[in-house]
């Protein structure tokens, strides 16, 4: 029964701002979420970059090819990193919310709901992080199938990214065409 009664007070406390205030304080609050998703794109390169280091440890006269493998996979990697940088400057600098007619505190959680969203890009990160490193260790190994091992990271890392790309699409929605404002 607590609670309900914070979440009331809350609530109250909320409405007491004026609409706009709110947008962009959670606007902020979204952006710093968003980031969040930062988190598996590091945690894939750096795999990915021991993993190279690890290759050519045991066989150098690979290196280059190892390197290029490994620079390849870990740039994929970041994507879900930039949607969710992307979501997270238009949350700070061209937010559609500011201006959005509605509930103030529905564009609020709008908002928050977008940098949310975003952190489903650690998932896919991780994942093409983990493709990169074990591609580069691929080719560690045996260097004359650089081209096959490319092809079949690139594709896998295609598929894991799409986590990311729903999010990003959660996050658009969220901010340009917010259905649940239409229901006020």
């Amino acid at each position: 029964m607590e609670n309900v009664n914070f979440i009331q007070m809350f609530l109250n406390w909320l409405a007491t701002f004026e609409p706009r205030v709110l947008i962009l304080a959670a606007s902020c609050i979204g952006a710093g979420l968003a980031m969040i998703a930062g988190i598996g794109p590091g945690i894939g390169q750096g795999y990915a970059a021991g993993k190279g280091a690890e290759a050519v440890g045991i066989n150098p006269k690979a290196s280059k090819q190892v390197t290029m493998v490994m620079l390849l996979g870990a740039a994929v990697a970041e994507t879900s990193g930039i949607l969710a940088l992307v979501v997270a400057l238009i949350l700070l600098y061209g937010n559609p919310l500011v201006t959005a007619s509605g509930a103030g505190i529905i564009l609020a959680a709008a908002a928050i709901g977008a940098g949310f969203s975003m952190i489903a890009g650690i998932g896919p990160g991780i994942g093409q992080g983990y493709a990169a490193g074990k591609s580069t260790e691929a080719v560690g190994r045996r260097p004359k199938f650089q081209s096959a091992v490319v092809r079949t990271m690139f594709l896998g890392q295609a598929v894991a990214q799409t986590t990311g790309i729903y999010a990003l699409i959660v996050a658009l929605v969220l901010m340009f065409a917010n259905p649940l404002t239409k229901l006020l």
